[in-house]
Formats: C-alpha cells, structure tokens, sequence
C-alpha cells in the first residue's frame, strides 16, 4: 500500500513538500465517517467527512461556488476511479473513455469550474496519460498535449479549468521532462516552458495545483532548474513569463520556490523550502510584492514547516502545516494574517498522519483529506458559517 499510495499523491502533486513527506515513510490505510453534531455546528463550521462507496484511498481536489466536490479514489484493487460529491452528499463515480481497469490505471478527477465541468486524466491500459473534459451533463472530450510522451507514467496531466472552460497542466515527454500547457477553450492547445527549466528528466515547468489558472487565463506554477531548485513563475494569457523566488528560498535541489494557486487579482499562494529544508508559506501580488508567514505550531525541522495552497477571490488562503512530531494539520489564513487551525475529527495523532487541506471556494468551503490512526484516507469538507446565524463562531 506504500507505493499505492505515494503513486496516488505523485499523481494528484499537492506538493512537493507534501509528497515528499508523504512517500518518506511506509503508511497503511484506514477510514472514519462522522460530522459535527448540531450542538457543535452552533459554534463552529461543518465538517463533513466521507468516502465514495467502494473506496480504500479518497483524495478530493476541489470544491466549486456550488459546493461540488471533485476527487478520486482507488478501489481494493487498485484501480482509481473519479468521483463528484453534491452538496447533499449524493455521489456520482466516473471513468474516462480509454482508461485502464488494472492497478494504477483508471480515472482522477482534478478540478470543478463554476459550470460543474470537471478536467483530469485517465491511464490506459498500458498506464500511458491522457487529459479529459468532462461536461456538467457528463459528456467527456478526451485530449493529448503536442509533445505527450508515449511511455508508461508520461504523457498529459490536465490540473485546473477554470469558468470559461480554459484547462492548464503538465506534459511528460518521452524523456520525462515536464511541460506546461494551456488549452483553450476551442481545443486549442499552447506548450510552454518557463525561462531557466531544465530539461533532464524529472525537469521542467509544473502548473500549480487544482487552482493554479484563474478567470483571467493566467498560470502560477514553478520550474525545476538544471540543479533541480525551485523557482515560481506567472505566465498571463497572450503567453509572457515572469519567474520569481521568494527572499530566503534555498538554492540546493529540492529548495526554492514553489507556487501553487492564483486568485482573479493575480495574487499568487505557495510555499518555499529554504536552505534548511523547513518550508513557509507566501504570498506575491500582481505587483510583485512579496509577504512571508509561518503558521504558529509549525515545526521548524528539515521537511517540516508552513504549505501555502489555494486562495480564493476574497484573498483567504488554505494550506497545511507539519508539526515538530511531523503530525500534519491544516489552517485558513484570512487577508489580514488571521490564522485558523483546522484538525478533521478522526484524523490520527501519529507521525505524517492528520490534516492535509486542498483548496477553498469562494465561499470559504474547503476539502482536502485526512488520514486516521491506522493509516487510511478519508475525504473531508469543511463548510463555512451560514450569513445571519450568530451562534456560529467562524473565527475567520
């Protein structure tokens, strides 16, 4: 189950910093199904958890304004199937046209837009990738990127679709290099790589996670330089790009910068790993402006640290911290630096067991997923409090 699972959160790149924890240690899987009770929700928001019939591994990756949730899970056979989750909690499972029904093959589901039309990837049967759009109506239009490599594991990656229907991703080239992509709305679909990517394997430019393309048609993401360093990048749509590092982001492989959502301002959330391997989160503005924060109780150890995710238009940030015991929790960060921890009941105490929050809506909705005590992983969603209802104490 350690590879199983380490494949599954390569393949859903939450985050370096993340997976690397993750895949750092042998992990088992196990599952919890509760929600606050009324009296709770008086003075606090929901929290809903849940997994998909058949699941052993639940990964959400977005909710959209309506309070759909996209995701995936991978059944006791080691197949991954994608899911969508309506606000009341009725699921609906997908498999992509093409996708293979061996272990590590199947659907994932990635990113819901406004409209409810949903982009991911499929494994053939031969675990070669392929991008897919999925409409509210449940009709798919499958895709391959120019260049998509034709190996096992390589191929296109689609991660965020955003209101107009425009979809940004990755390409795996047949040298496993990474390459960053925008498809249009008219299928039309642009390769890009930032200035400074290297171009060994494992290389390259990546697109923020989920919420890395805003209404605007612009991409946050970042590059693996020749030295496998992080640097951020902004590419806005008529196709200009800006890289960047955050003040204090290591140089050596694996450190640097790391840029995960964008707002429709072009606010940009991410993290950095500094020379010591500790991660924190920021925020750069469309004017460049740079600020740095460290969630309280954020360990300060090489792998430890503050994960900056998403943010929503409001300018409310939702990302992870681990701990000193290398517990994981997760937290919201309001626009004035107000910062709200967040720990799913049910989620274990152990080390790189807990929290790990995905993304947040406009609403302030968040999913993400937890892990419990024996090891398994659940999928959560955290509502807000409802406008005009007093006894609910948000603290955002």
């Amino acid at each position: 189950m350690k590879s199983q699972t380490c494949k599954l959160f390569t393949d859903l790149r939450l985050s370096a910093f993340v997976v690397a924890t993750l895949c750092a240690v042998a992990i088992t899987c196990p599952m919890v199904l509760s929600a606050q009770t009324a009296s709770t929700r008086e003075k606090h928001p929901t929290i809903i958890t849940f997994d998909p019939p058949g699941s052993t591994v639940t990964v959400p990756s977005q909710v959209n304004p309506a309070g759909e949730t996209v995701g995936a899970y991978i059944d006791a056979s080691g197949v991954f199937h994608g899911f969508l989750r309506a606000p009341d909690g009725t699921f609906t499972t997908f498999e992509a046209p093409g996708a293979g029904t061996g272990s590590f093959q199947g659907t994932l589901g990635f990113s819901i837009n406004p409209e409810g039309a949903v982009t991911g990837y499929y494994r053939d049967a031969s675990t070669v990738l392929h991008g897919f759009l999925r409409d509210r109506h449940g009709t798919f239009t499958t895709f391959d990127a120019p260049g998509a490599g034709a190996g096992s594991f390589q191929g296109t990656y689609a991660d965020s679709i955003n209101p107009a229907g425009a979809i940004a991703g990755i390409v795996f080239d047949d040298n496993n290099v990474l390459h960053g992509f925008l498809r249009s709305p008219d299928d039309t679909i642009t390769t890009f790589d930032a200035p400074g990517a290297g171009t060994g394997s494992g290389q390259g430019t990546q697109v923020g996670n989920f919420c890395g393309l805003n209404p605007a048609g612009t991409i946050a993401g970042y590059y693996f330089d020749y030295n496998s360093a992080y640097h951020g990048f902004v590419r806005v749509r008529d196709g200009a790009i800006t890289t960047f590092d955050v003040p204090g982001a290591g140089t050596g492989s694996g450190q640097g910068t790391l840029a995960a959502g964008i707002d429709p301002a072009g606010t940009i959330s991410g993290s950095y790993i500094d020379s010591s391997g500790v991660s924190h989160g920021y925020l750069r503005t469309a004017d460049s402006a740079i600020t740095e924060y460290d969630v309280p109780g954020a360990g300060t150890g090489s792998g430890q640290g503050t994960t900056g995710l998403c943010i929503n238009p409001a300018g409310t940030i939702v990302g992870n911290y681990l701990d000193a015991n290398n517990v994981n929790h997760s937290y919201v960060r309001t626009p004035k630096g107000k910062v709200t921890k967040i720990d799913v009941p049910g989620a274990g105490t152990g080390a790189f067991q807990g929290t790990y929050a995905v993304s947040i809506n406009p609403a302030g909705a968040i999913t993400g997923y937890y892990i419990d005590a024996s090891g398994v992983y659940h999928g959560f969603l955290r509502l807000p409090c409802s406008q005009g209802d007093a006894d609910c104490q948000d603290t955002w």
